[in-house]
């Protein structure tokens, strides 16, 4: 049963992240790739710490989503061949600019998810009837 999760939310994954490439022009500089992962950090990191936890959330399910989905959903590959794309049009500047915020981003988007899904989890644990 995981194998045919893990490839359900790999596809849609795969067709979120095509969508989403499609609808945001980069205009000489990758924005696509760049929201693509920052969102799909985002999400790894509420997966992970919240959805994870919730008792009714199969571990299987959790998995399927954070391979499946987060794993088609975002690209290091296609950020790697952006960036030395950049570098190799001599947009020096573009390029370090795409790095570091897709690293920085990247940890950034990552912290708020943990931050997020901890506030959530706190709020659930404080309510008499979460229990």
């Amino acid at each position: 049963m995981v194998y045919v999760l893990l490839a359900v939310f790999g596809v849609l994954g795969a067709i979120c992240r095509y969508l989403l490439s499609v609808w945001i022009p980069n205009h000489g500089f990758p924005f696509a790739t760049l929201l693509i992962n920052l969102i799909g950090c985002f999400l790894l990191a509420v997966i992970m710490k919240y959805i994870a936890r919730l008792p009714r959330i199969s571990p299987v399910l959790v998995t399927a989503v954070g391979t499946g989905f987060v794993g088609s959903f975002t690209t290091f590959s296609t950020f790697s061949l952006e960036s030395i794309q950049l570098l190799e049009q001599q947009m020096y500047v573009l390029a370090m600019l795409y790095i570091g915020a897709s690293l920085f981003g990247g940890l950034l988007a990552t912290r708020l998810g943990f931050y997020l899904s901890q506030r959530w989890l706190d709020r659930k644990e404080a309510q008499p009837h979460a229990h």
